[in-house]
């Protein structure tokens, strides 16, 4: 699974959460669901504005963990299967 590294970033950097949300300008809640790995995206635009806060590069802002995804991809349906129905 891949994670957002931001808590320990912000720990690293001496600064706080409350800082960062206020740098970022989004909405507590997404802010909140974003730094706790409970989101399923993430803008670029997001990405680049947490690097150049946190002084920090892509590698460094993303971890992979051997954790399972939190959200699972739906299985696709094969196209044969969809048409032998009808």
């Amino acid at each position: 699974m891949i994670r957002l590294n931001v808590l320990e970033l912000l720990e690293k950097e001496g600064k706080t959460k409350y800082w960062l949300y206020k740098q970022l300008g989004m909405s507590y809640h997404n802010f909140n669901r974003m730094i706790h790995n409970e989101t399923k995206s993430i803008r670029y635009e997001n990405i680049e504005t947490l690097c150049l806060l946190l002084h920090c590069t892509p590698n460094e802002l993303f971890v992979i963990t051997e954790d399972e995804p939190k959200y699972k991809a739906p299985k696709r349906t094969s196209s044969s299967v969809l048409f032998s129905l009808f």
